[in-house]
């Protein structure tokens, strides 16, 4: 029988190899050594002899004793004495649903192909139920042309864009993997999307990270799989109304790419959409679904050298002494107004991307590839928005406070062959009249010219409350990040969509007020990134299991 143990606060300078580590893993548990010698990725690997590590961080609390801490496991052929120190591995199988004995009235219906939607319908194709997903916008290898094409001629495809399409928001990210939530299935994600071809790293980094460029390699594989175990994707496919009657879901009608519309019978549905399907929303709302405000936040994008932020992070003599990958940072501050100021999906080595839906609306957000090499560090500075920041009392009126400042933000951008440019000005100029920000900010132009300084098209596309207490907060931000509050860092306007404006109620059992209908991810309000949002659609998934069983015979509708 092998006993696993497991050891935090493992602490190895930078530059020390894998042998440093095993060797402390060794010491701290008293074996002799030679005991340990190999290093596995995963669980399921893991055996007498070897050790897995689960956790790597970087402690730069002090410049001067910087060092990597490690979380390890590892097996024995022998039990050891538990103390602080070594300690007995919690349980990490994962337990079968078992399967439910209510008949399906056609296939399984996921909308929505991002983190949420993959995973839902992972689950049920292994599980024999061949889902039937679709997903709005376009396959992988058309979204990315239209992406590159919306980026060099500014030429936007409402349903194939940052946005929409296979991999959903996430796939032109910065691939964040980190999440706040406990749930025993993160491992098992991890675990997929490394054995989806992503890199080792994620399953032991302390904030891991896929990188868009792997990211979407990764997610065309996952495709496959699902439609390898007889699920379906179809893209370019739009929902665009539900059939209820007594109270319960028995059909979806959908839009192909073409314009012919279809029906397809179903009573069970994972509603799986992003925090950008709008018209989903207003459909939902139509139907009388429960549905109610969620707060939200709005800000803008801030970047600065990647390098003031290493060497504020790490110190410069530890950069020159070490090997360190880009430093990141965490920031938060409530403002006198009691607004929460907080930096937002922290992209080292990224770029500030435009990534609208819609001609008239524009909104910004991060990205970066795997290797984070682009030399600029940038981070949503977001400000709390409340639902009584909202014009109206309905489900929806957090989708129209979006709409506004997306549009200000379009209107103060500057749109042309070359692309979208988002309303973009210095650090010096957005803080300018920060002691007094109901004042106008001093035009950067001639004032005969009659045109806004660009401090006005980044100020004018914000409420007032968010520009009072950004301002106030980024020189407490200066504190814990020198150089933060450099004049000339960049300011981008406007982050809009860090999460949902509404939240889609559900029972305990998934279900929303429609039976059949299973609200979950980042769409519906349940989650908040790729790896929520992923454990989310496999609750979704697992809900379907547990009350129904699969068709044995494959239906003709399909």
């Amino acid at each position: 029988m092998a006993h696993r143990y497991r050891i935090n606060e493992l602490k190895i300078k930078p530059g020390e190899d894998r042998s440093a580590l095993l060797r402390a893993v060794e010491r701290k548990a008293g074996l002799r050594p030679g005991t340990l010698s190999v290093c596995v990725r995963r669980a399921a690997e893991l055996r007498p002899g070897a050790y897995m590590i689960l956790r790597e961080s970087i402690d730069a609390r002090d410049k001067n004793d910087l060092h990597y801490v490690y979380t390890v496991e590892f097996e024995t052929a022998k039990p050891l004495r538990t103390n602080r120190t070594v300690q007995a591995a919690p349980e990490q199988a994962r337990r079968e649903v078992p399967m439910g004995s209510e008949p399906l009235a056609g296939r399984p219906v996921i909308v929505g192909f991002g983190p949420c939607g993959i995973f839902a319908a992972l689950e049920l194709a292994k599980r024999g139920y061949r889902p039937i997903v679709l997903e709005r916008g376009s396959s992988m290898e058309k979204r990315i042309a239209d992406v590159d094409r919306f980026r060099e001629t500014g030429v936007l495809d409402p349903s194939s864009n940052m946005l929409f399409g296979e991999g959903g928001a996430g796939t032109f990210s910065d691939g964040k993997l980190a999440s706040g939530i406990k749930s025993g299935n993160i491992r098992y994600v991890l675990e997929t999307f490394y054995d989806a071809g992503a890199d080792e790293d994620i399953l032991y980094k302390a904030r891991p990270h896929i990188g868009t460029d792997v990211l979407r390699r990764v997610i065309v594989t996952l495709r496959r799989q699902i439609e390898a175990l007889g699920g379906e994707v179809r893209f370019d496919t739009v929902l665009t109304d539900l059939t209820v009657a007594d109270g319960r879901l028995t059909g979806v009608t959908v839009r192909c790419g073409q314009g012919e519309e279809y029906e397809i019978t179903t009573n069970a549905l994972v509603l799986a959409t992003g925090h950008s399907a709008r018209d989903t929303f207003q459909l939902l709302h139509q139907k009388g679904f429960a549905m109610e405000q969620k707060p939200i936040s709005i800000g803008v994008r801030m970047e600065h050298p990647q390098a003031l932020i290493d060497v504020a992070q790490y110190g410069a003599a530890a950069l020159e002494q070490y090997d360190l990958p880009p430093a990141e940072y965490k920031l938060s501050y409530r403002a006198e107004s009691g607004r929460g100021v907080y930096s937002f999906c922290m992209c080292p080595g990224g770029e500030v991307v435009v990534c609208s839906t819609r001609d008239g609306e524009l909104y910004v957000n991060g990205m970066s590839n795997k290797a984070r090499d682009s030399g600029t560090a940038n981070s949503g500075i977001l400000c709390d928005v409340r639902c009584e920041d909202y014009a109206g009392d309905d489900p929806l009126a957090g989708v129209r406070f979006q709409e506004k400042y997306e549009r200000l933000a379009y209107e103060n951008a500057t749109i042309g062959a070359g692309g979208w440019q988002p309303p973009t000005c210095t650090m010096a100029a957005f803080m300018q009249g920060a002691e007094a920000p109901a004042v106008p900010v001093a035009s950067t132009v001639p004032s005969d010219t009659g045109r806004p300084s660009d401090a006005d098209r980044v100020v004018n596309s914000l409420p007032p409350f968010a520009v009072e207490a950004i301002r106030e907060a980024v020189p407490h931000f200066a504190y814990k990040i020198t150089g933060y509050d450099s004049p000339a860092a960049v300011v981008k306007a406007v982050e809009t969509r860090s999460s949902s404006p509404v939240r889609v109620l559900r029972d305990k059992a998934g279900r929303s007020n429609v039976d059949g209908v299973y609200p979950a991810g980042e769409g519906a309000g349940y989650a908040g990134g790729i790896t929520s949002a992923a454990c989310d659609g496999i609750r979704a998934a697992e809900h379907i299991i547990a009350r129904f069983r699969p068709m044995e015979e494959p239906d003709s509708e399909s």
